[in-house]
């Protein structure tokens, strides 16, 4: 005869489960453990209030700019900052407060896409020569140090130089230029997590080379990965600044921050707030990335634990 399952039965069986849940949330696990020594960090939380001010910034530019980052006003030239511009005027008459705003929309992007497409590739790379090893280890690593001996930043001018301007060639050429340094960080941390018991314990109960790799390693590698990818965005955000400043970046009239500092380089002594308030936003976005990206490696170093 079937046991018949009574709505008492049904309020013990809730209440067993909502005392599993309670206690399995109070359990400490290194993502909590991290975020717990993340939070401590003041700076890092510095940082990271900063950075997403900034991508705020970048998804709602249209609506906090004043003005278009294209309207000229040539009458109001090269004004200082005032309660009507509180950045100044460029030489076109320009609101430079609107024009830090889109720019905003413009090198964060960039800097990220550039980090992430460098990452897919070279990661890919150097996760492969870390767990094949041998021969396909050697040959991989052997082509990323012939891209290694010439200097990123010698060999992104030289691509952007033969690309063209443009943002599409712009993060092509800081792609492929930083795709070694990224493979070997992720060939570091694989390597460090493949000598670990469980890699192991996995490759003895039979789980897939793919499994190992997707399921066990990345997933333990992911600390160095990530604070690497947050150390990189502001390295690329300064490339592109730097290559857009030399003129082989970002052009006018579209804004960028270090296009800004290229058209602005003229007027240091006429008006040098056209070039301050470009320069203030490199720094503070770099520095916000830096001091989360330090935050971030302290709090999920293991020996910290």
């Amino acid at each position: 005869m079937a046991k018949l399952y009574t709505p008492a039965m049904a309020a013990v069986a809730k209440k067993r489960a909502r005392s599993k849940r309670k206690a399995t949330s109070g359990q400490s696990t290194p993502s909590r453990e991290a975020w717990k020594r993340l939070k401590r960090n003041r700076l890092a939380i510095a940082g990271m209030v900063i950075l997403a001010a900034l991508i705020l910034v970048a998804v709602f530019a249209d609506f906090l700019a004043p003005r278009g980052y294209d309207v000229q006003n040539l009458s109001e030239r090269n004004l200082p900052p005032s309660l009507k511009h509180l950045m100044g005027t460029d030489n076109y008459g320009r609101d430079i407060l609107s024009r830090v705003i889109y720019g905003t929309r413009v090198s964060l992007p960039i800097g990220f896409i550039c980090v992430i497409i460098a990452f897919a590739i070279g990661g890919t790379l150097g996760a492969i020569a870390a767990f094949k090893g041998g021969r396909t280890d050697n040959i991989i690593m052997r082509i990323m140090d012939i891209f290694q001996s010439i200097p990123p930043m010698l060999m992104a001018i030289a691509i952007a130089a033969s690309l063209g301007n443009g943002a599409l060639n712009l993060v092509l050429a800081i792609s492929i230029s930083t795709m070694p340094a990224r493979s070997r960080i992720v060939r570091a941390a694989i390597l460090t997590v493949k000598r670990n018991d469980y890699i192991e314990s996995a490759r003895a109960i039979g789980a897939s080379s793919r499994r190992q790799l997707l399921k066990y390693m990345l997933p333990n590698a992911i600390g160095p990965i990530l604070t690497s990818f947050t150390f990189s965005v502001a390295t690329a955000i300064l490339t592109v600044s730097s290559l857009s400043y030399i003129g082989l970046g970002i052009t006018a009239p579209t804004p960028e921050w270090g296009s800004m500092l290229s058209a602005g380089k003229e007027l240091l002594r006429q008006a040098p707030h056209v070039l301050l308030f470009p320069g203030l936003m490199i720094m503070v976005t770099v520095l916000a990335l830096n001091l989360f990206g330090d935050g971030l490696r302290d709090a999920l170093d293991p020996r910290l634990k």
